[in-house]
């Protein structure tokens, strides 16, 4: 049976995220290096949706992270409870959540985003302190902030916000989304130098019209590990990169090895004769993220052997994948050769497309690589 020391001393029975603590720490220190080496003087403001853990969110402490960056005023208050007190909520502001959202600046350095006159104007009447509070700027993404050409529309919302009492206009935040649809290394380059070239004509518009001192905020992964060096900008608030995945392996903006999250799955059918592999893992604990094969089907993971010496796993096998999932099932494409060397109760690990939302689906059923759950 493939079901090595890991998953035996850790009693995995069921579909569990593994991380790999050593590699995890080397992507965020590759990370970090980058931004130490650039010039100016830049913040590191990692996004946490990724990981959703204190523990790992120590492992950030430790090598001198202060500020983090959420996707939501509940993850917010998990950090808040955990150490983490200067935080930014990278959505726009939900006006149904004030409640909780002036709860929790009563406690932390709490940054806002906006993306209109409306919304500053609604904060400043029913927040009860002052806030930081970033302008959401579309460079081409296309998801939500204010288009990068609308200087007019851009100014007179950053006016109004700096009028406002209970509001302290930060600056300019985008996240370039659109990077994630690119194929190659010197595409997302190209994303980033024109997406700093937009924030930073914009900041030279608002300077000229009195508003100096703007900064600006940047935040995708692909771009962050693509370019050798920052520049033009203030804050860096990529989170996809301590995990990384197949999505960012196929960007070519991380290497297989840096990989640091895979998915423990139980086998529960072989079929040799159909080559075809069975695990409990699926849509609940993957998601329904996937890219295309080169033969064209969708691939929902690639599939990796338990590696005995490092308590981790090894390299994906070849020609074989996760083609198709339901809710509890994944069913494995491989040949027969493989289909014969696993039995029903082995454990096989799912490289997955997308480590955010896995990560999401799987935060309770989570453990460290050589340690106990936690």
């Amino acid at each position: 049976m493939i079901c090595y020391t890991i998953m035996k001393a850790q009693k995995i029975i069921r579909p569990t995220l593994i991380v790999d603590k050593n590699k995890a720490i080397k992507n965020i220190q590759r990370m970090m290096l980058k931004i130490s080496q650039s010039p100016g003087r830049i913040r590191f403001r990692p996004h946490f949706k990724t990981h959703q853990s204190a523990r790992i969110g120590e492992w950030f402490r430790e090598l001198g992270v202060t500020a983090v960056t959420v996707s939501s005023v509940d993850m917010a208050s998990y950090f808040a409870k955990n150490g983490w007190d200067d935080i930014t909520i990278a959505i726009p502001a939900n006006p149904l959540e004030i409640e909780s959202i002036n709860q929790l600046a009563e406690t932390v350095a709490l940054n806002l985003l906006v993306d209109s006159v409306e919304m500053a104007g609604f904060l400043n009447l029913n927040l009860n302190r002052t806030l930081n509070v970033w302008l959401e700027i579309d460079t081409g993404h296309h998801r939500t902030g204010i288009e990068w050409d609308q200087k007019n529309e851009i100014l007179s919302t950053a006016e109004e916000i700096q009028k406002l009492p209970k509001l302290r206009f930060k600056g300019l935040l985008t996240h370039s989304g659109h990077s994630y649809k690119v194929k190659s290394p010197a595409e997302l380059i190209k994303i980033y130098d024109d997406t700093v070239t937009r924030m930073n004509t914009i900041r030279e518009y608002l300077d000229e019209k009195g508003i100096p001192g703007v900064e600006i905020s940047i935040g995708d992964t692909p771009t962050c590990s693509a370019v050798e060096q920052f520049y033009g900008i203030h804050e860096v608030r990529c989170g996809n990169f301590v995990y990384y995945d197949l999505m960012q392996l196929t960007l070519g903006t991380c290497k297989e090895e840096d990989i640091a999250a895979a998915v423990a799955c139980p086998v529960i059918g072989c079929y040799p004769q159909r080559n075809r592999i069975v695990i409990y893992g699926g849509a609940i604990h993957l998601s329904k993220e996937s890219m295309t094969h080169d033969n064209g089907e969708k691939i929902f993971g690639l599939v990796a052997l338990p590696d005995p010496d490092s308590h981790g796993w090894g390299p994906s096998v070849n020609d074989t994948y996760l083609s198709d999932l339901s809710q509890e099932h994944g069913i494995i494409k491989t040949d027969a050769e493989f289909c014969r060397q696993v039995n029903v109760g082995d454990i096989l690990m799912v490289l997955p497309v997308h480590s955010c939302l896995t990560a999401n689906l799987l935060k309770d059923q989570f453990c460290i690589k050589g340690r106990e759950p936690v």
